[in-house]
């Protein structure tokens, strides 16, 4: 404890953010980590990482620091920036005591409630070289827009929900190697006998669809569909104005919105038809739209590979993972679309996704996927190169067509 003793004498009254970051590490469980932990690389001087609230970026800055920094703890500092401690400190200030006191591994968590983040951390990666930072923040901060230009100085991670294959791990405490999309489509009968020899996937993956994506669901699912909405209330109603200047009073035509579009995902938008609905212009809702999937609340997909920009009208829009389906009560008799929101989901971390006027989708520009039933012919295939089905309630695959649930396996 001898960064905190100096602290305290040297009158820095910081005790109660020492107490909490010590406090939140010894409750912190290892035993099941996400897969993205090996996929940063920690020797960067200045780490970024965004994702949506809930999916465990707190949780994995702890479980890193308990892993791998504990024999060098006094020189460890992480601390969450919504502590009502910065209403009266600057975060400067703390780094300056904390840097002439030895320190070198800084964790900020919840970058966003803190205004002016990003010069602050500008100024710090520039001042104190000796400090390795890494910081987390919602999914809607625009670290390449920031005023203090941290592109070119951080490199930015981004965060999703959980794997089927992470949901199994953390549900059941059964690990599975990760499996390439190369691999998988080569090898999916070998991969599929593999997992069935463990476990029983339908049964479990019908599970994940519902309560699996948020790692809240370990506290119990009777309550889970209700903090997801609120959630994705917060994100509305707090985010989306701090961080994007929305004004408060439009918050409610976002939620119209949020509604239409859910009452039938996957959704082919008619833009002039919703701008009259809920009485915006067009660049007011394509910017909405594009609000909501920086906030993972949604997923645009186009049929060209320009991807998602301002003023882009999407093809087709789906919402971001099939949990919100269930939570927003979105047309379950569909389940179609359960099936469509799963495999772009899973796809949509590592590869390039995009709708087809042929087949469902088609990832990477090389790889035509149909997405259906256990019945799912090969009708639509015809003809096609590289071209696969991924079929619902099956356990094993045969020739090109794959079960759903091993595209769970990516990551």
């Amino acid at each position: 404890m001898r960064f905190f003793a100096i602290l305290v004498k040297n009158g820095v009254k910081m005790e109660q953010l020492i107490e909490k970051f010590r406090r939140k590490l010894l409750f912190t469980d290892t035993r099941f980590v996400r897969s993205i932990i090996h996929k940063i690389n920690w020797n960067s001087r200045l780490i970024g990482i965004k994702g949506a609230r809930g999916v465990g970026k707190s949780t994995l800055l702890l479980q890193y620091i308990k892993l791998n920094l504990m024999d060098d703890i006094n020189s460890v500092l992480y601390v969450s920036l919504d502590n009502l401690w910065f209403i009266k400190n600057s975060l400067t200030d703390l780094v300056d005591n904390f840097a002439k006191n030895g320190g070198k591994f800084l964790f900020l968590d919840e970058v966003h409630k803190y205004k002016d983040w990003s010069v602050e951390i500008k100024n710090i990666y520039d001042d104190y070289p000796e400090i390795k930072i890494v910081f987390t923040g919602s999914s809607l901060l625009e670290i390449l827009n920031a005023r203090a230009d941290l592109s070119r100085r951080a490199i930015t991670y981004i965060m999703q929900g959980l794997s089927f294959r992470e949901y199994f791990e953390l549900s059941e405490n059964i690990k599975f190697d990760i499996f390439s999309l190369e691999d998988l489509l080569a090898g999916h009968f070998e991969i599929s006998n593999i997992i069935n020899e463990k476990i029983k996937p339908i049964k479990h993956f019908k599970n994940y669809l519902k309560f699996g994506y948020y790692p809240y669901f370990v506290q119990g699912e009777e309550l889970y569909h209700q903090r997801l909405e609120e959630v994705i209330n917060f994100i509305i109603e707090i985010e989306l104005p701090q961080l994007q200047n929305i004004n408060i009073n439009y918050i409610n035509k976002i939620k119209q919105l949020l509604m239409i579009i859910s009452e039938s995902v996957p959704f082919i938008p008619n833009i002039s038809k919703i701008s009259q609905k809920i009485s915006v212009n067009r660049e007011t809702l394509l910017n909405y739209i594009y609000y909501l999937n920086e906030a993972n609340i949604l997923f645009s997909a186009f049929y060209d590979n320009k991807g998602i920009s301002l003023l882009q009208k999407p093809d087709k829009i789906f919402l971001e993972n099939t949990n919100q389906i269930y939570a927003l009560m979105a047309d379950l008799s569909n389940p179609g679309s359960i099936r469509e929101t799963f495999f772009a989901n899973q796809i949509k971390y590592y590869h390039k996704i995009n709708i087809s006027k042929v087949t469902d989708f088609i990832v990477d520009n090389k790889y035509s996927f149909e997405i259906g039933g256990k019945q799912k012919n090969n009708k639509q295939l015809q003809g096609l190169k590289d071209s696969f089905i991924a079929a619902d309630d099956i356990e094993f695959g045969f020739g090109n067509k794959i079960p759903l649930w091993l595209f769970g396996f990516l990551y």
